[in-house]
Order: C-alpha cells, then sequence, then structure tokens
C-alpha cells in the first residue's frame, strides 16, 4: 500500500466514490448523494465518511456512526473496496483508520454488522482475524433467509 492514503472523504472524492461503490457492489451508487449529504451540509454531524485512495483516485469507503444513546458505541456501516483492489489489505487497513480515529474521539466499542450471506463470506472471516468477537446473529433480517451478523471489538 505504498501509494495509498487513507483521510475523511472529501467534495471531490464523490465521483470517485460513486465508482467504487458500483464496483464493489456494496449498495447502489445512486443512494449516495442522499446518504452523505447531512456529512457535507450539517457542520454538527457526527457520520464519519472515510476513503483510499490509490494514486489520488478513491478505491474504497467506509462510513461509521455513532451509535444513539450510548457512551463511545460506533457502528460502522459500510466499508467496500473496489474489485481490482480486493484481497490487497485495504479493508483491513481502514478498519485500523476508523479504530484509531475512534479511539481519539473517546470511542470505547466498534460494532459491524454484516450480512450471512454468500457475499459477505470475506467480510465474516476478516472480522475474527483482526480481533473481532461475533457476539450475535438475528435470524432472517435483511430478508428471509439472509441473516444479520454482528461483530463487536473493545478499542479501549
Amino acid at each position: 500500500m505504498t501509494n495509498n492514503q487513507i483521510r475523511k472523504v472529501q467534495m471531490e472524492d464523490l465521483i470517485g466514490l460513486k465508482e467504487v461503490l458500483d464496483s464493489s457492489e456494496l449498495f447502489p451508487s445512486e443512494y449516495f448523494d442522499e446518504m452523505i449529504s447531512d456529512y457535507f451540509n450539517n457542520a454538527n454531524t457526527e457520520d464519519i465518511w472515510f476513503t483510499c485512495l490509490d494514486n489520488n483516485k478513491p478505491v474504497a469507503i467506509g462510513y461509521c456512526v455513532p451509535e444513539k444513546f450510548t457512551e463511545g458505541t460506533y457502528n460502522l456501516l459500510a466499508i467496500g473496496v473496489s474489485k481490482d483492489f480486493q484481497r490487497k489489505r485495504i479493508a483491513s487497513a481502514m478498519i485500523k483508520y476508523i479504530e484509531e480515529l475512534l479511539k481519539h474521539k473517546e470511542g470505547r466499542i466498534l460494532i459491524v454488522e454484516t450480512s450471512s450471506n454468500d457475499a459477505q463470506i470475506g467480510a465474516r472471516n476478516l472480522y475474527p482475524k483482526i480481533g473481532y468477537t461475533q457476539v450475535g446473529v438475528i435470524k432472517e433480517f435483511w430478508k428471509e433467509g439472509e441473516d444479520k451478523v454482528i461483530f463487536w471489538k473493545k478499542l479501549k
């Protein structure tokens, strides 16, 4: 990852991030403008959007928010890496970045919710390798036959 840089999303990243979303199939890119609008338009937002750049072009996206009514608990809602950059430890580096950022924000716990579908097997295998514990499964959460799988890590 010598040419890669991880940082918070900036306005000039938006077009490239839509390409990341389309490539990674994380969620449809047409939802992105609405999802990120608070981040750019609300000075008090607690949303954290971050990206990994390769030669100044976005190749990954991350999205994290504090859990309401908790003290120092955050939820990593999305990590997506462009297909051409997968299996290059970018997701792990992105997670390390957000963990360090949250520690400076008095974050105590990071939760990650994934799916039981086959497309998420890489994520479900990654999280235990980087210190996360699977703490729950909610049956048929996403749709019939597709469970929510929840991972947890104490940051402090």
